[in-house]
């Protein structure tokens, strides 16, 4: 560990950034110098974190003071341009954005999972997708014991993924009031199957995140994905309905056994006495959620598996401060 750590937090004023901050006080991150940055219209304000007043300071300044590690979550162009000059001051980024994610050169890290495959030299390190993250922590250990061949999953995303904008549309909605409009449509007592922007092929560019990032992180690129990603009127937490085909065949119960060993997982699945994962049970919560476990009876080897996490936390700020732990405890930050 540096002499005197130096810890930025970018996007600082955003729901991901201040979720990081939440984070790095409860899991006691260490750190000697604190810099806040944002973007130029919150340039100046101050943000209270452990009792004193840090003042924002802009992107060009927070590079210049050369942080030991700085945690991005600011938007892909903003990493695009930026990271880069972090990673030259010699800073180790750790990326929330989708800029980096599929970059060859780039590592894309759930730690429990593929954390073994950071290096001294990655100075620029990929966090995954929320719904990514939740899908792989449960199927990963699933993974190594059947060895998967294909996954359909549907999520139920809540607005928070999209942004502080999105969740007061929606509480604007609910309330009966005009306002600005994230959405193409009423989010309110609505689903929206149409999160990101449609591609060529009609999937958009968050079910193509699920599918690529998803093979890159399990380490093979033989698993067939295929998603579709819909926006639903929640506040805190992501649910995925998961099909999941493999190579060997199982059992429910050792699958049962298998996560509830699993560190960061939680399996809830008592379906007689109503017990199954619910986003509003995981808001604030670190660990990922597990229920609904049972066979698909139409073909072998596949199962199925009801996930909920809360995606501002290991779904963003948490896995990034897991990624800089990692750094830390391995002693790859100089």
């Amino acid at each position: 560990m540096p002499e005197a750590m130096k810890l930025a937090v970018v996007g600082a004023t955003g729901l991901v950034g201040r979720e990081i901050l939440k984070v790095i006080e409860e899991r006691n991150f260490p750190f000697d110098e604190l810099i806040l940055v944002a973007s130029a219209k919150s340039v100046g304000q101050t943000v209270s974190f452990k009792g004193k007043d840090y003042e924002i300071k802009s992107i060009e300044e927070g590079c210049k003071l050369a942080p030991d590690i700085a945690i991005f979550s600011a938007g892909g162009s903003t990493s695009l341009e930026w990271a880069p000059r972090f990673a030259e001051m010699g800073t180790i980024v750790i990326d929330n954005s989708s800029a980096w994610r599929m970059d060859p050169d780039k590592k894309l890290i759930v730690p429990e999972i593929n954390g073994h495959e950071l290096m001294i030299d990655d100075r620029i390190i990929a966090n995954p997708n929320c719904s990514t993250i939740q899908l792989v922590m449960a199927l990963a250990p699933l993974h190594v014991k059947y060895k998967l061949k294909r996954i359909v999953v549907s999520t139920y995303q809540s607005v928070t993924g999209t942004g502080k904008d999105a969740v007061q549309q929606m509480l604007n909605e609910r309330a009966g009031v005009g306002g600005t409009k994230v959405y193409p449509h009423t989010i309110d007592m609505n689903v929206l199957p149409h999160i990101d922007v449609f591609q060529d092929n009609g999937y958009t560019k968050e079910e193509l995140k699920v599918v690529n990032e998803t093979r890159k992180i399990l380490g093979d690129q033989t698993i067939g994905v295929t998603a579709t990603t819909v926006r639903v009127p929640t506040i805190g937490g992501h649910s995925e309905a998961v099909n999941a085909e493999f190579h060997h065949d199982f059992t429910c119960s050792e699958v049962r056994s298998i996560l509830a060993n699993t560190p960061g997982i939680i399996v809830q699945d008592d379906p007689k006495n109503n017990i199954y994962p619910m986003p509003i049970n995981t808001q604030g919560r670190d660990e990922v959620f597990v229920g609904r476990i049972r066979r698909d009876e139409s073909q072998p080897n596949t199962l199925n598996l009801w996930i909920v996490a809360d995606n501002l936390r290991k779904g963003a700020a948490t896995n990034a401060v897991q990624i800089a732990e990692f750094m830390l405890e391995r002693s790859l930050v100089f």
